[in-house]
């Protein structure tokens, strides 16, 4: 860790990053800044192209859900923030991570904290987020491997060096979860500024024996320490301790037929009290510096350094229910993970006219380092079957390893990108990147066998924009990423896997943009993802793999947000995707269902009354890939959501948010076949917040 520590310090003194963040929710000037938002509307960002560009002026699709709408939606996570954005499909995670569907491509690990790689699999929290931004399509030019569907970018609240603030917030929802939070933001000198954000929350739900806690600090202090010269120091501490809860199995029948979850146990928990739990332990620090070198030539970095410590243990249902009041087998483990990550970003970026035709050029580099650890003890149960008709948990002991890793990842990447300005109406976006991705580890349960592998990868991205007029953008664009054989955590290296290349995921896209007023935009998308050196377990070794073809998934998006009318803001959209198993159209992709549609609503009667109305459909999908006749299948569903706001004055407001006001029996997220989440009844979550 030492040495970590002071190459942090070292690159301090390199070029890096634009430095950034967004205002403390009512658009206060920051002393970092990434980008602009007002109401539910970013105007600009610099998270897809390093560069602080117009959204307009970006050739791809990009949904932001900003500070105020989580506020008036009161999400807890970042699965609530992510089900209102068409074209992600919430994952179960196993109860113990975040984890999504983006056109196809499953994740655990395309999450970054402003921009920088965030990979560690955990709950994310909300409380010291300004915005949230899914970026869809495979952009390895700007994030490197992985992303091949698409990433998500959490924006961090930075301080402000304009006023002195304090606001709180208190919440209970009708299971009797609760949260506490804080944002305070002083100014200490001039042009520097201290801001803390903290919060605690006791969990609940209609889930038998669910419950847990989570608690989290982060201060931050950002100064100006010479004319365009800026600096910010971030420390984040998160603690989350809760039951891990895998949901429910499905319902096993007669073929031909397409099992279903199985019904009637919707708060059934079907782990083992007192033995299903998991928890995380973070320290997260963060540093950025941004400076001016000349009016046209921008220098920045930014220095992540992570050190996670993290335990699941669960037991799950392992089979489809005989019946409704039938048998379960059941199964479990323990996992703990350890992970340390340090990363550091540097950019150069230049505004430069060559020949009357305007030039953005982005040069930058990133380095990293990732340590892992993981352990595994499989189960030994009293009675591994689970009798429906007459619950009885059985006894639980984890008496050897069945899996002992450790593996170190070294990174090294280099890019360059052009944004071309061919005049007001034509822009060209171009770039490459080349990645140098080593891991090696150990696997101590194998004889002490030693894996590595290497790979160096060019991926390219193009880019055009025409816009007929300053308010309409009409793009293409073409971009590639590709994902190491280690998987999402480095740990699943086999010996057949040594030998496979990469995945590569190739994405094309057409849209346009449409700003219709400032305060509100329109976007559509048509695209094609296509994933080659797809693999699939192998049949007669499920521990290794074998190359299973190319998928393809096609689709279309449309979103709107904004205000629509005085006082009446939306956010929402429409996606369709088709996803398969290119020459098989039996094979479909798991958790890919293919209509999706979200709206949000928030109407103000006048400054002290509001009413929020929100609907969420999603059509039939798999619960894993479709590889035959017995693949699981989640119904569709519709779920209502409701809110109410009051503005007692200036520094006290109230609301109350409904969450399935009608009340819908629906099927929420999977892991796979077997590991279903139920959605939670009708319930309501009452909120205060205070501001000085």
């Amino acid at each position: 860790m030492k040495h970590k520590l002071l190459m942090t310090a070292a690159a301090l003194a390199l070029p890096g990053t634009a430095l950034a963040d967004e205002a403390a929710g009512e658009n206060e000037p920051t002393i970092l800044v990434t980008g602009e938002s007002e109401g539910y509307v970013t105007i600009d960002s610099a998270t897809a192209t390093k560069t602080d560009t117009p959204l307009i002026d970006v050739p791809q699709t990009i949904n932001a859900v900003t500070r105020e709408q989580i506020e008036d939606q009161a999400h807890r996570s970042l699965a609530d923030v992510l089900r209102y954005v068409p074209g992600v499909t919430i994952g179960q995670g196993e109860g113990n991570r975040d984890q999504i569907t983006l056109r196809g491509q499953n994740t655990t690990a395309d999450f970054f904290l402003d921009g920088v790689r965030d990979d560690v699999q955990y709950f994310r929290n909300l409380y010291n987020i300004q915005r949230v931004e899914v970026l869809k399509g495979p952009y390895a030019l700007i994030f490197g491997r992985g992303g091949g569907g698409g990433i998500v970018n959490r924006v961090q609240k930075t301080p402000s060096a304009e006023r002195m603030f304090v606001a709180g917030e208190a919440s209970i929802n009708t299971f009797g979860a609760w949260t506490a939070s804080t944002d305070v933001n002083m100014p200490v000198a001039e042009g520097a500024a201290f801001r803390l954000n903290a919060f605690y929350e006791e969990l609940d739900s209609n889930r038998d024996f669910y419950e847990g806690d989570r608690y989290a600090v982060n201060p931050y202090v950002a100064f100006e320490f010479a004319p365009g010269w800026k600096a910010g120091l971030s420390y984040e501490y998160v603690h989350d301790d809760r039951v891990t809860d895998r949901g429910v199995p499905a319902l096993a029948c007669a073929q031909p037929c397409t099992p279903g979850p199985l019904p009637g146990h919707r708060d059934t928990f079907f782990g083992v009290p007192g033995v299903n739990r998991t928890g995380i332990e973070a320290h997260i620090v963060k540093a950025r510096l941004d400076g001016e070198l000349t009016e046209r030539l921008n220098w920045s970095t930014t220095v992540l350094y992570g050190d996670y410590d993290k335990y699941y243990t669960n037991v799950y249902a392992n089979s489809a229910a005989t019946a409704v009041d039938g048998t379960v087998s059941l199964r479990g483990y323990t996992d703990p993970t350890t992970r340390e990550n340090f990363i550091a970003q540097t950019n150069l970026v230049a505004d430069v006219n060559l020949g009357g035709i305007a030039n953005q050029i982005l040069l930058g580099l990133e380095y990293g380092d990732q340590d892992s650890t993981n352990q595994r003890r499989n189960a030994e149960l009293s009675s591994d079957t689970l009798d429906l008709s007459n619950i009885v948990y059985p006894t639980v002991t984890f008496p050897a390893l069945s899996r002992n890793r450790a593996s170190n990842v070294e990174f090294l990447s280099a890019y360059a990108q052009d944004q071309i300005s061919f005049g007001d109406h034509v822009d060209l976006v171009v770039g490459i990147r080349y990645d140098r991705f080593e891991i090696n580890g150990t696997d101590f349960q194998d004889n002490n066998r030693v894996f590595g592998r290497t790979d160096e990868k060019w991926s390219p991205r193009v880019g055009l924009i025409v816009k007929p007029r300053e308010n309409i953008s009409i793009y293409g664009s073409y971009s590639q990423s590709f994902q190491p054989r280690s998987g999402d955590q480095f740990l699943s290296l086999s010996t057949s896997d040594e030998d496979l290349a990469p995945e590569k995921f190739t994405n094309y896209e057409v849209g346009a943009k449409w700003n219709i007023r400032p305060d509100l935009n329109l976007t559509v998308a048509a695209f094609q993802l296509d994933q080659t050196n797809a693999t699939t377990p192998n049949p007669a070794d499920p521990a290794t793999s074998i190359v299973a073809g190319k998928t393809r998934t096609r689709g279309v998006e449309l979103a709107l947000a904004g205000q629509v009318l005085p006082g009446w803001q939306v956010s929402g959209g429409y996606t369709y995707q088709d996803a398969k198993l290119r020459g098989n159209d039996f094979v479909r992709l798991g958790q890919v269902p293919e209509h999706q549609f979200a709206l949000w609503n928030r109407y103000d009667f006048n400054r002290s009354v509001g009413v929020g109305l929100g609907i969420v459909h999603q059509s039939s999908q798999f619960a894993a890939n479709r590889t035959s006749a017995t693949t699981t299948r989640l119904p569709g569903f519709t779920r209502i959501d409701a809110a109410m706001f009051y503005t007692v004055n200036e520094a006290l407001e109230l609301q109350i948010n409904v969450e399935n006001a009608l009340d819908e029996t629906y099927f929420a997220a999977a892991h796979n076949n077997n590991n279903i989440t139920p959605g939670a009844p009708i319930n309501a979550r009452f909120t205060a917040r205070v501001k000085f």
